[in-house]
């Protein structure tokens, strides 16, 4: 018997559980252990029925992560989940934390499922570039009907337990946090009940229902506007449908044909590639293990703007206290009120109660002055970018604020160590970089000065955590890691309409790619005046910014979707970037005033100019220590502008595209082009000298 797994009886009910931290995956020791377990089970004349629990903190949470990109061994799961629900006597699963991908498919594969009121279940393998390889594609649809089971699977969203028991995934939820007694407790119900064995494979009610009707290809039309781009949904949706149309032995062997066509696709390699940097990124490197956290128990804000309000909601949310400061009462009325708003939305959709609303409402202190940040734990300046401000603003705070409290400015450009000579204490200054919405978006840029101290650092990585972020911790230059890179994306696009591109050619270019929005309906969603103010705030600090006809717009008043006209123009109530004559007009009267002729632009020239440029300052960014390794680029790529993660980030993508092939454009570029943006990176020559990738380093 396997160590990891075991089996006893108690009274006439054979336990089968399993004990492999931290999450009970289903590595091979564990799936052998189950098969050993079970066959003991089906010998034990005393046990009557089998129960399934786990030890620790949840049940199954899906496969091994250690064992993913080796081969297979046996006992597979596809054939131990067929010879669990062949079990000849009932088997019941009792759930608790968590029954994810392989977990869930194998507690499908018992008669019975109990769990816990603070379960959840779910098939996340689509995340991975995957589906459901051991007949969750098949079981799920006969105790869902098929919408459900679609949305289930080709999102890879968890369900809580008492939405399953709705569902028909689950068939008692109980209270308590005892799940063996829990477990127990039931199995005895199946006895004294004289419950069958009930294989899900015979369940077929919800597939007569379902069968013939237009709901797969209604789902794929709806896919086809949310899942843009990606493989493996639309194999899920094939995978689904084929348990509606053929008998379940059959239907078994289309979904394992349809995972290998995933485990085959390139996508997977970028989405292993980003859902494990996900998870390393939070390793800092440098950083003590066992470096002391300060606890944030109560938080200060420095402005109630979008900004503002956006970062309060992730603290309120977690059920921590925030305090807002504006200069002026309206400005500050004028936030609270975006921020009920939002709430108020979120309840109309089912997503809060109106008791929570008032709650997180209750967490946020509306304040005019400094003095009431005297005690809290961290402050967060969000006001606009202008060092002066900024500056004035620390000082402030320097004075206000209780030692060993954090001070973090929200820049996302301006120089951290600069903001910090303001205070006394720049070991306790830190950027951090939230995205708009920033209640939404989940990227967290932390920005180090070459004074904040350890502590600070390990803090701010361990608030991106609590308030449910991806923290990426970056050095301090111009933009950081992403606003750097996205300003020589920035340059080069503004150059490619400069010289003859039209800016829905050049947005198309990056969509196509798999971006969710081109560079200038970004700029139109951020606000053009955002862009404007940093280009102006460079020019005071001497840079030689050049104008452009995007400064043109900004003050003209066009500054983006917030007036209905940016670069595109907006209808009411849309966000649908429209291309509008006027814009042309301008950009036309500028090539004039700047004596371009213009010229036509391939869209394999823009997709070099606007990405490889990425990719060099990329490389420059490692060369320099502001990023520490490529998957931090990647990350912040991924969760903080959209790129795809099926690609698996930019520096990944990369040496898929192949780095000699990518050196020997930025080689050709500088030669006609020119600008510091295209001069050759020293590591991505050393890289290709040496015949090695990104991912070698």
């Amino acid at each position: 018997m396997s160590e990891v797994v075991s089996y006893n009886r108690e009274g006439n009910i054979g336990v089968i559980t399993v004990n492999y931290p931290p999450v009970n995956a289903l590595g091979q020791a564990v799936r052998s252990g189950l098969l050993a377990a079970l066959e003991q089970g089906q010998k034990d004349a005393g046990a009557k029925v089998l129960l399934l629990v786990c030890e620790g903190r949840t049940f199954i949470a899906g496969a091994d992560i250690r064992e993913f990109g080796k081969p297979m061994q046996e006992p597979t799961l596809p054939n131990l989940v067929n010879t669990f629900e062949n079990s000849d006597k009932p088997l019941v699963a009792a759930i608790h934390g968590t029954a994810l991908g392989g977990g869930l498919e194998t507690a499908l594969s018992c008669h019975y499922r109990v769990a816990v009121s603070s379960a959840k279940v779910g098939l996340p393998e689509v995340k991975l570039g995957l589906l459901p390889g051991a007949g969750g594609t098949q079981r799920l649809p006969r105790l869902t009907g098929a919408r459900k089971a679609l949305e289930m699977i080709t999102t890879g969203e968890f369900v809580g337990a008492k939405d399953a028991l709705a569902l028909g995934i689950l068939d008692a939820v109980e209270d308590g946090d005892d799940i063996h007694a829990v477990g127990m407790v039931y199995a005895q119900k199946v006895i004294d009940e004289g419950k069958p064995v009930r294989r899900v494979r015979d369940i077929t009610d919800k597939i007569e229902a379902d069968k013939g009707s237009d709901v797969f290809d209604q789902f794929r039309e709806e896919l086809k506007k949310r899942a843009r781009g990606l493989f493996s949904p639309f194999k899920c949706v094939d995978a689904v449908e084929a348990a509606f149309n053929l008998p379940f032995d059959e239907g078994m062997k289309r979904e394992r044909e349809l995972f290998m066509e995933c485990m085959e696709s390139p996508q997977r390699a970028g989405l292993i590639h980003s859902f494990f940097g996900e998870r390393e990124v939070s390793k800092v490197k440098g950083l003590p293990k066992d470096t002391p956290v300060r606890d944030v128990k109560s938080v200060g804000i420095i402005g109630a703007g979008t900004m503002g309000g956006g970062i309060a909601m992730n603290f309120v949310n977690v059920g921590i206290p925030v305090t807002i400061v504006e200069v002026k009462q309206d400005a500050l009325d004028k936030g609270l009120a975006i921020i009920r708003r939002n709430y108020e939305n979120s309840a109309k959709k089912g997503k809060l109660t109106q008791e929570q609303v008032e709650q997180r409402m209750a967490l946020i202190t509306p304040s005019l002055t400094y003095d009431d940040f005297r005690d809290v734990d961290l402050v967060i300046e969000a006001v606009f970018e202008n060092m002066a401000i900024k500056k004035e603003i620390f000082a402030k705070l320097d004075e206000v604020c209780k030692p060993g409290a954090i001070l973090a400015s929200n820049t996302s450009t301006l120089d951290i160590d600069e903001i910090a000579s303001a205070t006394r204490r720049p070991e306790d200054v830190v950027g951090m970089h939230f995205f708009s919405p920033a209640n939404v978006m989940k990227l967290l840029e932390n920005v180090r000065g070459s004074k904040t101290s350890d502590e600070v650092k390990a803090s701010v990585m361990a608030v991106a955590k609590k308030i449910k972020k991806v923290g990426v911790m970056v050095g301090n230059c111009y933009g950081f890691v992403g606003n750097r890179m996205l300003h020589k994306r920035g340059t080069e696009a503004m150059s490619l309409v400069d010289e003859g591109a039209t800016p829905q050619q050049v947005d198309k270019v990056l969509t196509d790619l798999g971006f969710p929005m081109g560079q200038f309906a970004m700029s139109d969603l951020a606000g053009i005046d955002v862009g404007y103010r940093i280009r102006e705030e460079r020019r005071k600090a001497g840079q030689d910014i050049p104008a452009s006809w995007l400064d043109k717009l900004a003050e003209q008043g066009r500054l983006g979707q917030k007036t209905q006209a940016g670069v595109y123009k907006y209808e009411e109530g849309s966000r649908k970037p429209v291309p509008d004559p006027e814009v042309e007009q301008l950009i036309e009267q500028f090539r004039k005033e700047q004596g371009i002729t213009p010229r036509e632009i391939t869209d394999q020239e823009i997709l070099e100019r606007c990405v490889y440029v990425m990719i060099n300052e990329g490389a420059k960014i490692l060369e320099e220590g502001i990023a520490d390794r490529p998957l931090d680029i990647d990350i912040v790529w991924i969760y903080g502008y959209g790129f795809p993660a099926y690609r698996g980030g930019p520096m990944f993508w990369a040496d898929q595209e192949g780095l000699d092939t990518i050196l020997a454009a930025v080689k050709k570029y500088h030669s006609t082009v020119g600008g510091e943006q295209w001069e050759p990176a020293a590591l991505l020559e050393r890289l290709v000298g040496e015949g090695k990738t990104f991912g070698d380093l």
